[in-house]
């Protein structure tokens, strides 16, 4: 049978009340003659024998849970459970049980046990025959309440009717009584059967039983019972944990006498769930629900109060951010904020929408623009805690309110600045703190959580705010661990030879790969602002001076950034790296890694193939220009043969169409034609660029040709301090432009061929202005990409 809803272990429980397995397979409910009734059987997945075969008795008291096991006695001491593979399957059988019982499959068990006129129907049922009576509560008996307690624990009913019992007749004071006296006469016995006794009592899972036995003066004789296990050699002292070494600390004197005991309690009894009790196995986790939910309701109850006292809070970030306060205290101050707001989120959603509302009427954040940048650790840490439940909160509440900062002279008392000094300044040699919050900062600057805000603008806004104020701060370890040699200066832009302080300190590294992460993450997802960015600081040629890092992750940080922006295939972005001729320190990195096959080499070459994918013209007529003599020897794979082939058949394809525009005379009229057409829609800039691409291809043809008489030519053109370079702000390439980056060059083996390569092609003489433009054409193989064939 292949359905896996009705796959089901059958468990038993043995006479050491443990439960044993006996076997898995596939349950169904069926009519069965000789029962005279519908009986579930189970027969094994292996070899189709019957597992288990039980009529479904309208008496029989059923249990459901942990959605996915039903629990049942059939005799005494007999009990037995299906654990199911799926809640789906043990739902049906469920539904099955209650509909041969008549009742609701709403319920999670199907008789009710409390009604004590039914008792007389379950006469058949030995277990349930009659009602549970306590022994006399003396020392004497302590070993038969024991056994009764530990008894009752497989049975829903008499689990129900004991709980019953100890209630109406006052028991558990009477037994805690025992303990004090078993205590003070020494009796070991008698303290491990309390012990047995009271761990019994907290699985019977009721609230009214935890009511008494939380009480404040009951709760630590509860502990006292709970220190004896029979299992230990020595008790445990936890009672002398919670009241000498555990202290209670009160920031603001609290006045609310009820609010105290609830803290107390709480503390308490979560101590006895994560501490004393043992981890419950897989059939006792369902005991202690009713306990967990008791220390839910008891912390919701707890913020609701101090939300309520508007004079406490009011106090307590009053001296928070007041001058005077002496460190130790705000200290406690932050840990308590840092602890409400962790209660906060036992909170019903608009419950808490309501408490970080309140929060942030009372001061919150700029109360957090204080601490995090002062220089106690334990501080910054719990305030780093308290902003992450913010951000994660609302990310446009924190955006709101840095936008609302007065825009004052120093941008370094900014919350978010603080906040990426903090990151930057994280001590930990593991940067756990740095991580933290570079994922805050994250969710703040990602547009994906501000497309949902009313209002629109705060994209916008937000980001340019963000570029104006703080992402020098953010950038600024990047800039300082590449910073040139002092003598760079002499040297030209597009030169990558530069001597730059390349981070070795392990803890820098990771920071800066840090940064480089969230500097990824900005290029992926904002376009116009970064873009500008780093067009502006030249970022990526600083990124780039890590490739030289002995970190080998450092390193593919960097490669990583220049792959997005690569990967955006973006023109702006491809003219700014063959201006400065950026492949270099990649290429470099390439040839240095030797044969080495690494993640570094398969990245690498993973850039490259996929320029040639893409078939990215600009960057492949560039790599293939100014690198491939340096790269042909790589055969083990063929990216950098194909991007030869990519950039021969892009030089073919302009050549004939070249020639077809020479010998056709109508052809050119056309072609004239189309030109003045695509004028009409493209701005002026992008006409005269494209004409020049055209007139570009020529003059590279002959240039191949006329390659070894191109000296004089060459010594014209350097003469005339040319360089191919193009303005990475503007499309449109003019005589000015190219003048004013004259004194710029790219260092690339074949641009020194811009009169000889013009001279074999239609001479104009008397156009000195557009034989400038021919000649920076010339330089500028990147334009061939824009020609439409």
């Amino acid at each position: 049978m292949s359905d896996t809803r009705r796959r089901v272990k059958v468990y038993t429980l043995n006479e050491d009340r443990q439960w044993d397995d006996r076997g898995t397979g596939h349950v169904s409910s069926s009519f069965v003659e000789r029962f005279k009734g519908t009986s579930l059987l189970v027969r094994a997945e292996s070899d189709g024998s019957l597992l288990l075969e039980s009529k479904i008795s309208p008496n029989t008291a059923y249990q459901k849970q942990q959605d996915t096991l039903i629990v049942w006695s059939e005799a005494d001491n007999y009990d037995l459970a299906l654990s199911f593979q799926e809640k789906a399957g043990c739902d049906e059988i469920w539904e099955k049980i209650c509909q041969v019982q008549g009742k609701d499959p709403a319920l999670d068990i199907t008789q009710d046990p409390i009604d004590e006129s039914e008792e007389e129907r379950f006469e058949e049922i030995p277990e349930t025959s009659h009602l549970v009576e306590l022994p006399p509560c003396e020392l004497s008996r302590l070993e038969e309440i024991a056994d009764l307690v530990t008894s009752v624990l497989s049975s829903p009913i008499r689990r129900e009717k004991l709980a019953l019992a100890l209630m109406s007749e006052g028991y558990i004071k009477k037994l805690l009584g025992l303990f004090r006296v078993c205590e003070d006469l020494d009796n070991r016995e008698g303290l491990h059967h309390l012990y047995e006794i009271v761990r019994g009592v907290l699985f019977l899972n009721k609230a009214a039983l935890f009511e008494v036995m939380f009480s404040d003066d009951c709760i630590m004789d509860v502990v006292g019972c709970l220190e004896y296990d029979p299992a230990l050699v020595q008790p445990k002292r936890h009672r002398e944990f919670l009241t000498k070494t555990a202290k209670f600390k009160e920031v603001i004197p609290i006045t609310d006498s009820e609010l105290r005991q609830k803290i107390h309690q709480t503390y308490r009894v979560q101590y006895i769930q994560d501490i004393i009790l043992p981890t419950p196995s897989v059939f006792e986790e369902n005991f202690l629900s009713t306990l967990t939910s008791f220390i839910f309701f008891n912390k919701v109850e707890i913020v609701s109060m101090l939300q309520e006292d508007e004079k406490f809070l009011t106090e307590v970030f009053a001296q928070l951010t007041d001058d005077a306060t002496e460190d130790s205290k705000r200290r406690e101050l932050v840990n308590f904020v840092k602890e409400f707001c962790a209660f906060s989120q036992t909170l019903q959603p608009q419950n808490r929408d309501a408490f970080f509302k309140t929060l942030a009427n009372l001061g919150i954040l700029p109360a957090l623009e204080i601490v995090m940048g002062m220089d106690d650790l334990q501080v910054r840490a719990a305030a780093t805690d308290i902003f992450s439940y913010l951000v994660e909160f609302s990310p446009s509440m924190v955006r709101e309110f840095v936008m609302q900062e007065p825009q004052q002279t120093d941008d370094d008392v900014l919350l978010i600045n603080v906040v990426i000094k903090q990151m930057i300044c994280d001590s930990d040699p593991e940067l756990g703190g740095a991580v933290q919050l570079m994922g805050l900062l994250r969710t703040l600057i990602d547009p994906e959580n501000m497309l949902a805000s009313t209002n629109k603008t705060e994209k916008t806004e937000f980001l340019s705010f963000f570029y104006k104020y703080c992402m020098h701060v953010l950038t600024a370890p990047l800039l300082a661990n590449t910073a040139h040699d002092k003598n760079s200066k002499d040297l030209q832009e597009g030169s990558t030879k530069i001597n730059p302080v390349c981070p070795d300190n392990f803890q820098t590294a990771q920071l800066l790969a840090l940064i480089l992460e969230l500097l990824t993450f900005c290029v992926e997802h904002h376009t116009y602002h970064i873009k500008t960015y780093i067009m502006n600081k030249d970022l990526l040629r600083r990124v780039l001076v890590l490739m030289n890092s002995k970190h080998t992750f450092l390193a593919l940080c960097a490669l990583r950034f220049m792959r997005r922006i690569i990967g955006l295939k973006d023109e702006y972005y491809n003219r700014y790296i063959i201006k400065g001729n950026l492949f270099e320190p990649v290429i470099n990195a390439l040839l240095d890694n030797g044969t080495r096959y690494n993640l570094l080499n398969s990245a690498i070459i993973e850039l490259f193939e996929f320029i040639k994918v893409e078939d990215i013209k600009s960057l492949i007529a560039h790599i293939v220009d100014n690198f491939y003599k340096a790269l042909e020897s790589i055969e083990y794979v063929q990216t950098f043969k194909g991007l030869k082939g990519r950039y021969e058949q892009e030089k073919d394809r302009q050549s004939q169409r070249l020639n077809r525009y020479r010998r056709d005379a109508r052809s050119l009229d056309e072609d004239e034609e189309l030109w003045f057409n695509d004028d009409d829609d493209d701005d002026d800039g992008e006409a005269v660029e494209k004409r020049m691409e055209d007139d570009f291809s020529d003059s590279y043809g002959k240039y191949m040709e006329s390659k070894k008489g191109a000296a004089n030519g060459a010594n014209g053109a350097n003469n005339n301090g040319k360089a191919a370079v193009i303005p990475p702000s503007s499309p449109a390439v003019t005589p000015n432009n190219s003048s004013a980056s004259s004194v710029k060059t790219v260092a690339l083996p074949a641009t020194p061929v811009v009169k000889t390569a013009l001279v074999g092609l239609v001479d104009y003489p008397d156009d000195e202005d557009e034989e400038e433009e021919d000649e920076e054409e010339e330089q500028s193989p990147r334009k061939r990409p824009r020609l439409s064939s």
